[in-house]
């Protein structure tokens, strides 16, 4: 592991640093030639750089200064919804319908994993979000105290959770194990100060209702969000629906689950009450297009749920289903997709759709002062560069953000403080080994696929 303080959970940089760059997005809008003071992990000043206070500087001797040029200055990018260790089945299973995807090539793989694979597959992630300027993710996985592990070393901040399912898995053999592993890591990691455990129940028809109750109780005993799998398709609510006699927004509000702290993933297919029951709740929204749609389940509602006031934030879901793990990717087909959805080139502009993968994401993942660049803040940002001809002209840098810009156009990354990506570099991980074990478990799934297909013939 990496550095760590006094508290044992890692360490931010050392000296002030003084970032200015042609633009930054601060809290009241775009600052043209703005800065970035931080110190202390935390935002000091975010202001024009012939602002700076003389006094600030005088304070915080020994400040790097770094001119980024050309380049835009955002807060990090949240990407509220992963699946991160499956990262390493990325291609493996391609222009398949949903079950033959899961029973024919994710399920035979995630039979192979193991705690090390596990750990293995959240590094690439990490380093991904990071080299696409993502400094924060919720993810829900098995193992998850090995994907904290990797979140831990690289230093990203993260919302984990330990899937909860109604029938044994690698990580526990029972419903009340499930529910006692995940409050012994929310308690494990409650001083954190990047890295927070939730309740996850996989979906309404996986989990039991113990599960979805009892979790919903945990989340509010110790203050998290409660994430779940919604309405992604209309085959699930089919399945809700003969199970339990209602579709699963209705069942979940039933059951007293439909809450502030409610995060939705998905919410393909809703029907208009149902949008109006998750605003009067207060749940949350997380819109994963670009799965969505290579997965054919169809397209998330975004119009109705904006207009009727529902918080929405963004997520690429897992890469085994994207491909990339890239939310400036996903703010690009959010805002064109809703667009085509409402045949309205006014739907879901740039502003909106850049706040869904910022300060939405933060809140609702519950991690108040992250998504804004803000003094007094966490400093998590990233940069975009803007000198590639694809940027230019730029005569609104916020639009380019979500219609022109790409993953790879992020220079810069930090989180807490920390640099966790600098052009090209990864200062918290060794990413040349990386690549290497990466290839070697590549390898391996690739004879447990062809030992796959040969029995199927």
């Amino acid at each position: 592991m990496g550095p760590r303080d006094k508290q044992g959970f890692g360490m931010n940089h050392e000296s002030p640093l003084l970032f200015t760059a042609r633009w930054v997005l601060g809290p009241e809008g775009v600052i043209e030639n703005g800065c970035v003071h931080i110190a202390g992990g935390r935002i000091l000043a975010v202001c024009p750089r012939e602002d700076v206070p003389a006094s600030l500087m005088e304070k915080q001797p020994g400040t790097e200064h770094r001119d980024l040029g050309e380049a835009l200055i955002l807060p990090g990018l949240v990407n509220a919804h992963c699946h991160a260790p499956m990262t390493l089945f990325r291609g493996a299973a391609d222009d398949m319908e949903l079950l033959p995807w899961l029973e024919r090539r994710i399920w035979p793989l995630e039979a192979e994993l193991t705690r090390e694979i596990t750990f293995l597959g959240t590094m690439l992630a990490c380093a991904e979000m990071a080299a696409a300027g993502i400094t924060c993710f919720a993810d829900m996985y098995v193992w998850s105290n090995e994907t904290a592990r990797a979140v831990h070393d690289v230093g990203l901040r993260a919302v984990l959770s330990e899937g909860l399912l109604g029938f044994p898995t690698r990580s526990y053999g029972s419903v009340e194990e499930s529910l006692a592993l995940t409050r012994s890591f929310m308690e494990e990691y409650a001083a954190h100060p990047r890295i927070s455990f939730a309740p996850a129940p996989h979906t309404a028809f996986t989990s039991t209702e113990e599960q979805l109750v009892q979790s919903y109780a945990l989340s509010k005993e110790l203050d998290s969000p409660w994430l779940i799998h919604a309405a992604e398709t209309a085959s699930e609510n089919s399945r809700v629906l003969e199970m339990h006699g209602q579709r699963t927004i209705p069942y979940l509000d039933s059951l007293g689950c439909l809450g502030e702290r409610a995060v939705l993933v998905h919410a393909v297919d809703l029907t208009p009450e149902e949008v109006e029951i998750i605003a009067a709740r207060g749940a949350k929204i997380v819109h994963c297009p670009r799965s969505n749609w290579k997965l054919a389940s169809g397209m998330a509602p975004v119009h109705a749920l904006g207009a009727a006031g529902v918080t929405m934030a963004l997520g690429t879901d897992g890469a085994a289903s994207n491909n990339s793990l890239d939310i400036l990717g996903e703010m690009r087909a959010a805002a064109l997709g809703a667009k085509i959805r409402q045949m309205d080139p006014t739907a879901l502009p740039a502003a909106e759709v850049l706040a869904m993968a910022t300060r939405n994401g933060a809140a609702a993942l519950r991690l108040p002062g992250s998504g804004m660049l803000k003094p007094g803040q966490p400093a998590d940002l990233c940069v975009l560069n803007f000198a590639g001809p694809h940027l230019q002209p730029c005569h609104d840098p916020l639009s380019h953000a979500v219609y022109a810009a790409q993953g790879s156009d992020v220079c810069l990354t930090m989180v807490d403080g920390r640099i966790v990506y600098d052009h090209g570099a990864f200062p918290t991980l060794d990413y040349p080994a990386l690549l290497e074990a990466g290839h070697e478990v590549q390898a391996h799934m690739r004879k447990v696929l062809d030992r796959k297909g040969r029995q199927e013939r």
